[in-house]
C-alpha cells in the first residue's frame, strides 16, 4: 500500500437509489463509518437525473467532507460542484480529462484487470486506479486476482481500488495489498446497508 494505514473506504452508490430515501441512508452510513470517497454511479445516462441525483448527495458528502465523483460524466463535474470524476475506459482519456479539469480534481481509472492499463492511467495523471471485479469475471473472463494487488503495492505509489464481488474473506486477504475498497452493491442489497458494511469492516485487520 502506499502507506501503512488501514486501507479506506470508498462506496459506490446504487444503479438506480431512491432520491427520497437514498440520501438519509447515506447520512446515516457516512456519520458511522468513515468513508473516503462516494462515486455516483447510476444506471441510466439521463443527466438531468444524474444532475438530481448529485445534487441530492453532494450536500450529504460536503457537508462531513467527503469527496464526491460521478462515473465518466465529466462535463457534469464542474457543472455540478463535484470533486472529480470515476473513467470506466480509464487509459484512454486520463490525460485529456486531467487537463481539462485541473489539478485539483479527482480523476480516477478503472483498469479491470490490468498492469498495463493501471500504469498508462498512473502515468497519465490518475489519482487512482481501481481494479476488478475481484471476484467474478470481467466479459473476457479476467479476474483481478491477489497477485496484482500485491505487485501494485509493491511496485507502484498511485492508490489502488479493489472492487467488484467484496466478501469479508476476500477483504481480509486483500487488506494488506490495497489502498481502498470498493463496496456498493456488496450493502445496498441488504436490508440493513450499515449493519453489512459494518460486519464487511470487521475483516479489515
Amino acid at each position: 500500500m502506499a502507506d501503512a494505514d488501514r486501507p479506506q473506504l470508498y462506496l459506490i452508490t446504487p444503479p438506480d437509489p431512491d432520491l427520497s430515501q437514498f440520501p438519509d441512508t447515506l447520512s446515516r452510513l457516512l456519520d458511522s463509518v468513515e468513508v473516503a470517497c462516494v462515486r455516483l454511479h447510476l444506471a441510466t445516462r439521463d443527466e438531468d437525473r444524474i444532475a438530481r441525483a448529485a445534487d441530492a448527495l453532494r450536500e450529504v458528502t460536503h457537508a462531513r467532507d467527503v469527496a464526491l465523483v460521478v462515473q465518466d460524466h465529466v462535463l457534469l463535474v464542474e457543472r455540478l460542484g463535484l470533486d472529480g470524476v470515476h473513467l470506466v475506459e480509464g487509459t484512454r482519456s486520463v490525460r485529456k480529462v486531467r487537463k481539462d479539469l485541473g489539478a485539483d480534481a479527482i480523476v480516477g481509472a478503472f483498469c479491470g484487470a490490468s498492469r498495463h492499463d493501471g500504469m498508462a492511467a498512473g502515468e497519465s495523471g490518475a489519482d487512482y486506479v481501481s481494479f476488478g471485479p475481484v471476484a467474478g469475471e470481467l466479459g473476457d473472463g479476467s479476474i483481478a486476482g491477489h497477485d496484482l494487488f500485491e505487485w501494485w503495492s509493491d511496485m507502484i505509489e498511485v492508490p489502488v481500488v479493489a472492487e467488484g464481488g467484496l466478501h469479508g474473506e476476500l477483504i481480509a486477504a486483500l487488506a494488506p495489498v490495497t489502498d481502498f475498497f470498493g463496496i456498493g452493491e456488496e450493502i445496498w442489497q441488504a436490508e440493513d446497508p450499515l449493519g453489512k458494511l459494518q460486519e464487511l469492516m470487521k475483516n479489515i485487520a
